[in-house]
């Protein structure tokens, strides 16, 4: 994911950056951080319960990381966020593996992870999307990012 991140941020102009907060500090964090700085691009350190509003039919949640950060891999602490544009939901769960979804799971009803699209955790690994989150999230159409 960071790589690809990297290509991008020094490839195409990019105006703002959603990022977490992490428990640590990686050396391709680093390095993005530096192409940041070095493009001046905006930063958004996002958390759970954060809304970002694109305009007035469409919105993001942010859904996890929490505030207080529990897990210490960084895939636990990816980004989750559902984008709603009008009446269409889709959620996007970065690298989460079970445990994330477990933490997800616990601070949720149903009926706040629902979505019409989900983009499958960690790249369909077997380590994330477990039978319960995808019951709990039920999409009528899941997408997963391989290469």
């Amino acid at each position: 994911m960071c790589g690809g991140l990297k290509y991008v941020l020094e490839n195409i102009k990019v105006e703002n950056l959603v990022i977490s907060k992490q428990k640590e500090e990686y050396p391709n964090y680093k390095g993005i951080m530096e192409i940041v700085l070095s493009k001046n691009i905006n930063v958004i350190i996002v958390k759970a319960g954060d809304r970002i509003v694109l305009d007035n039919t469409s919105y993001i949640d942010i859904l996890y990381p929490k505030s207080k950060l529990s897990l210490s891999d960084i895939n636990n602490n990816s980004v989750v966020a559902k984008l709603v544009y009008k009446n269409k939901k889709i959620l996007f769960t970065g690298d989460i593996e079970k445990e994330a979804e477990g933490d997800i799971l616990s601070i949720y009803d149903k009926k706040e992870l629902e979505c019409d699209i989900l983009k499958v955790a960690h790249h369909g690994s077997k380590g994330s999307t477990t039978d319960e989150f995808l019951n709990a999230v039920s999409p009528k159409i899941a997408l997963i990012g391989v290469r």
